[in-house]
């Protein structure tokens, strides 16, 4: 079975160990752009990532042998966080947990605030 390949490969990654977020993206066959929101990765690394990547399927098969620059995609890493964005219902979720901790806590200084007139007030 023939599937299609798609045009705009994104895959995201976490590496806990460097509290890093990566993405890879493949926008073509002879390109390849890794965004890293923090630059933590050594050359070493970056190298041995690339290669895990190929192996498993995420980006050409031709990056295996990064960093030779013989006929191999162009391999370019980023540091930016611009793609990290919330979504609407982490935002959603986040605005009525809010809402309601505030909520909460002003009946209870209320309610405080009561006991304390009515009971010293006298």
């Amino acid at each position: 079975m023939n599937t299609p390949a798609l045009k705009n490969r994104c895959f995201e990654f976490y590496f806990r160990d460097v509290d890093t977020l990566v993405q890879v993206e493949n926008p073509d066959p002879e390109t390849v752009i890794v965004r890293a929101t923090r630059n933590t990765f050594s050359e070493r690394r970056k190298v041995a990532f690339i290669r895990e990547l190929a192996a498993e399927g995420f980006i050409p098969d031709g990056c295996q042998w990064y960093p030779l620059p013989a006929g191999m995609p162009h391999v370019r890493w980023v540091i930016d966080i611009s793609w990290l964005r919330l979504s609407e219902i982490a935002k959603t979720r986040t605005r009525r947990l809010m809402l309601s901790l505030l909520g909460g806590g002003v009946l209870l200084w209320t309610a405080l605030l009561s006991g304390l007139l009515l009971t010293h007030g006298s």
